[in-house]
């Protein structure tokens, strides 16, 4: 009975000291960081790849991540806005992933890559500049307009992943 009473003793102090942290804090000031009700503006995206849409629901994708993610509020021009992105849509593949049994295509992987800088106002050097990419896999099918509602889902969700890879990324350069 002793020896649980000490054991819960020394097990009251270590089970505070990992509760309370390890006293990690971020280095940057509050000026650096993506603030909640900063307006952002995404113009154009380049596109340098084979989809005609694709750079219209990147666009969408941006200003829908940016706001859910840190609260940024979509700005009426790049002049009222507090940072803006320049973006080239570099590549957009799709390639078939698995097979049926009777080795017809089941599954596709559309895969998008991306350039994206992003600009404080007022600033000539961007505050982040990278590549990223996304993939998402979605079914095929006998039939073109389900064939083709799946590929714009995929792309929208490539799009998604990506807004939200650059928000994390933005942030963790700072």
């Amino acid at each position: 009975m002793a020896f649980r009473a000490y054991f819960r003793l020394l097990l009251l102090p270590a089970l505070v000291w990992a509760l309370a942290g390890c006293g990690y804090q971020l280095t940057n000031s509050a000026s650096d960081r993506l603030v909640t009700g900063q307006k952002i503006w995404v113009p154009f995206i380049g596109n340098e790849s084979v989809s005609p849409t694709a750079q219209t629901v990147l666009r969408r994708a941006l200003y829908d991540e940016s706001h859910a993610l840190r609260g940024l509020v979509a700005a009426d021009s790049e002049a009222s806005a507090d940072l803006f992105i320049k973006g080239r849509l570099v590549s957009y593949s799709t390639k078939v992933v698995s097979y049926s049994a009777a080795d017809r295509a089941r599954e596709i992987r559309l895969t998008l890559d991306v350039e994206l800088e992003l600009y404080r106002r007022g600033e000539a050097a961007p505050l982040w500049k990278g590549m990223l990419q996304a993939s998402k896999t979605y079914p095929t099918n006998d039939n073109l307009a389900l064939q083709r509602n799946a590929e714009e889902s995929a792309l929208d969700s490539a799009a998604r992943l990506i807004a939200g890879k650059f928000v994390s990324a933005v942030e963790q350069n700072f």
